[in-house]
């Protein structure tokens, strides 16, 4: 039975993988946007700077993502034949993935509740709005770059699965 679960293991890392990611920057977008548009209410023309601080969080979700289709074509399931994946490879891909959904996953959050907090700063100082702002909130995507590089390497160089179609 264990032989037949390679597959289904590295399927739930890619799904954790962008699920998770997802999750937090859905979360952290709503709660940066919220945030927004009680200040955009009032003035208006703030609406590009405020859109950065909004926009920030999704840049998780956009990792997870990537990494999910990573696992797709490591197994080959655009092309004609998937590679055949162990239950170790497959628990492998698994924990290769965890790191981008779990640094994602909360980052995400907590980018979105600093940019939530640079856009209450920024209605009553505008000029603080991108110094400190933007860059509290970019500060985080450190944690979200260093998961998503650990869970690509790890894919990329420390997992080897057989080429499809080659004799073994």
């Amino acid at each position: 039975m264990m032989e037949m679960m390679g597959l289904p293991f590295a399927l739930t890392g890619a799904a954790l993988a962008v699920f998770l990611a997802g999750i937090g920057s859905s979360i952290g977008l709503g709660v940066a946007a919220k945030a927004a548009t009680g200040v955009l209410s009032e003035k208006p023309e703030r609406y590009g700077t405020l859109m950065l601080l909004v926009v920030l969080p999704s840049t998780q979700g956009i990792y997870g993502f990537v990494i999910g289709l990573f696992v797709m074509i490591k197994l080959n399931m655009f092309g004609p034949e998937m590679v055949p994946v162990t239950w170790y490879q497959g628990l492998a891909i698994l924990a290769a993935c965890l790191p981008v959904g779990i640094a994602g996953l909360f980052s995400a959050i907590h980018q979105g509740r600093t940019g939530a907090a640079g856009v209450l700063m920024s209605a009553k100082r505008p000029d603080m709005a991108f110094k400190a702002g933007v860059v509290y909130a970019a500060l985080i995507e450190l944690y979200a770059i260093l998961g998503f590089l650990i869970s690509l390497l790890v894919l990329l160089m420390g997992i080897k699965l057989a080429v499809p179609g080659a004799a073994a």
